[in-house]
C-alpha cells in the first residue's frame, strides 16, 4: 500500500543523511519509527507480537486470580490482638 507522506525540507534532508549514516533507505527509516511508535502505545505490530502480548495477558491474569484466592483463604490480620505500644502504657499512667 502506497501512502503520501509530507516532510519539510529540512527534515528531509536529515532523514537523507540518517539513511547515507546507516546504510538504510527511507523506507526502512520509516518502518523503524512506525513500529516503535506502535511498541510505545502497546499495538502489535504483527500476529507474532499479538500472541506474544496475549500470552503476557493471561499470565498476569492468572498471577492476579492466584494472588486473590490466597488472599482470601488466609486468616484476617485484624482478626489478631496487637500489642499495646510500650510508650503508650506509660503515658497512660502518668499524669499531667
Amino acid at each position: 500500500m502506497r501512502k503520501l507522506i509530507e516532510f519539510d525540507d529540512d527534515t528531509f534532508d536529515k532523514l537523507k543523511q540518517l539513511g547515507r549514516d546507516r546504510m538504510a533507505t527511507l523506507q526502512e527509516l520509516a518502518d523503524e519509527a512506525f513500529a516503535d511508535l506502535l511498541k510505545k502505545h502497546g499495538i502489535p505490530i504483527d500476529l507474532k507480537d499479538a500472541l506474544r502480548k496475549s500470552a503476557r495477558l493471561q499470565e498476569t491474569t492468572r498471577l492476579q486470580e492466584a494472588t486473590r484466592l490466597q488472599q482470601a483463604t488466609r486468616p484476617q490480620d485484624a482478626a489478631k490482638p496487637r500489642p499495646a505500644a510500650p510508650n503508650a502504657a506509660r503515658k497512660r499512667g502518668r499524669k499531667r
